[in-house]
């Protein structure tokens, strides 16, 4: 029964290319789409990228800082001596 409904709207010729337009527009809705989705997930990506970037920066001028560090009283004093603060 539905697939004689269906054979009498196929055997059409105006129906045929209202199938036909009506796929293309199915299809270019879902590659849109897929854009859409791949183009949030690239975002997300960016954004934890920049954050892991900004965490290492971080951690980078701290390690820094730590071998900048006096190793002991004596270059402390000395280093408050010449100013070096």
């Amino acid at each position: 029964m539905i697939a004689t409904i269906f054979g009498g709207i196929a055997a059409s010729p105006s129906a045929r290319a209202a199938l036909r337009y009506g796929a293309m527009a199915v299809a270019i809705v879902l590659f849109l789409l897929s854009i859409r989705r791949s183009g949030e997930h690239v975002g997300r990506i960016a954004e934890r990228l920049e954050t892991t970037e900004k965490a290492n920066e971080i951690q980078r001028r701290m390690l820094q800082a730590a071998a900048r560090r006096p190793r002991d009283r004596g270059e402390l004093v000395d280093r408050l001596r010449d100013g070096g603060f």
